[in-house]
């Protein structure tokens, strides 16, 4: 969904005004960087179903089981502790969102229908919300521009931007519960709504600038489908909660916001948001990347399945999550220190979010 509409973008002069936004934008390819990247992976840019099915499966059923701990648990030091190993599983298992819209649809058979059904609609973050939105901050020619669905140039707005950028997550689960709930049920019976909810609160966007455009063909079938499971277990669960207490849900949801603070958290820092609007190379998209390589585990608990090698990503999109390690091995072994390469990789998140709130505090 797009929570972001209560942040404001700089105006355009302080954007045009930015220092270092012209190399951004600007600055040729790195040839032999994208030439190696493609050749270099070739043999491992299969996805392995042995690999997404037990991952998923486990992730989903370890945040389900540490979710009923806490909801069970009379002693809350337990109940919190539960709750957090909840969070960190479950947001493992969600963000396999970002996997479906990158594979082949006939690479993984049943992924997709499996994971819906086990995060996506108890979620109520079905696949839709990410498939044909995060294709278009991959487009050569939209990312980091007002056409960007997923960017904003945070580094060049306010400070007080980044707190409210990171902090509206928490409202993400209530809303959500409220959309499929509620208003998905009204759009049905009411066109014009049903166009707003479209347009504005299904997709995982944050920029406030964002419309989504109306489905077509079999996309347009597949969000009929996702968008009925989701009211029918969103009413469920509000009917269960009248009927039974309200405990379970509101520790549900308090599970679920951590998770989407955290994941709010990880998106400050998967990019540099230092770009003044306009169009991009693709050397310059990869600079504008983050990747946040070994030695330290800690990154794989913040950038799970692959996305603290973001940058790399934004190389090869298509390439699987559980060869990006290798592909960044070979590359970092193939091209001479000091490459282009080497500059998108950083040593963590608080150096990261230090430099964006850093940039944030320069008089424009």
């Amino acid at each position: 969904m797009n929570a972001q509409n209560a942040i404001d973008l700089p105006p355009a002069d302080a954007r045009n005004s930015a220092q270092g936004s012209t190399w951004h934008s600007q600055m040729p390819d790195d040839k032999a960087m994208l030439r190696a990247a493609v050749e270099l992976t070739r043999d491992i840019a299969a996805a392995r179903p042995g690999i997404y099915w037990p991952d998923m499966l486990g992730s989903a059923a370890l945040g389900y089981a540490a979710l009923a701990g806490a909801i069970l648990a009379g002693n809350p030091v337990v109940a919190v502790l539960l709750g957090v190993v909840a969070s960190l599983a479950l947001y493992r298992a969600l963000l396999f969102i970002h996997e479906l819209t990158h594979i082949h649809k006939d690479a993984l058979p049943g992924f997709r229908f499996g994971w819906n059904l086990l995060v996506g609609v108890p979620m109520l973050i079905p696949s839709f919300m990410y498939e044909g939105v995060h294709t278009q901050h991959h487009a050569r020619t939209r990312y980091g521009t007002v056409e960007d669905p997923e960017y904003l140039p945070l580094a060049l707005m306010k400070p007080w931007s980044l707190p409210v950028f990171a902090l509206t997550a928490i409202l993400l689960p209530p809303a959500l519960l409220i959309r499929s709930a509620v208003l998905v049920p009204l759009g049905a019976i009411v066109p014009p709504l049903r166009t707003l909810v479209w347009e504005r609160v299904s997709a995982l966007a944050i920029n406030p600038q964002y419309k989504r455009r109306k489905p077509e063909g079999d996309f347009a079938r597949m969000v009929f489908w996702q968008e009925l499971a989701c009211s029918v277990w969103a009413i469920g669960l509000v009917a269960a909660s009248f009927a039974w207490g309200w405990r379970p849900l509101l520790i549900a949801l308090c599970v679920v916001s951590f998770t989407a603070l955290l994941n709010q958290v990880r998106t400050l820092v998967a990019h540099l948001w230092e770009n003044d609007g306009e169009a991009m190379t693709v050397t310059a998209q990869y600079l504008d990347s983050v990747n946040v390589p070994p030695p330290g585990f800690v990154a794989a608990m913040w950038a799970p399945v692959g996305l603290r090698y973001h940058a790399l990503h934004h190389l090869l999109p298509s390439m699987p999550y559980h060869s990006l390690a290798e592909a960044h091995r070979r590359l970092t072994a193939h091209l001479e220190e000091g490459s282009t390469y080497g500059k998108a990789s950083y040593p963590g998140l608080a150096p990261l979010l230090g430099r964006l709130a850093r940039s944030t505090m320069k008089v424009r």
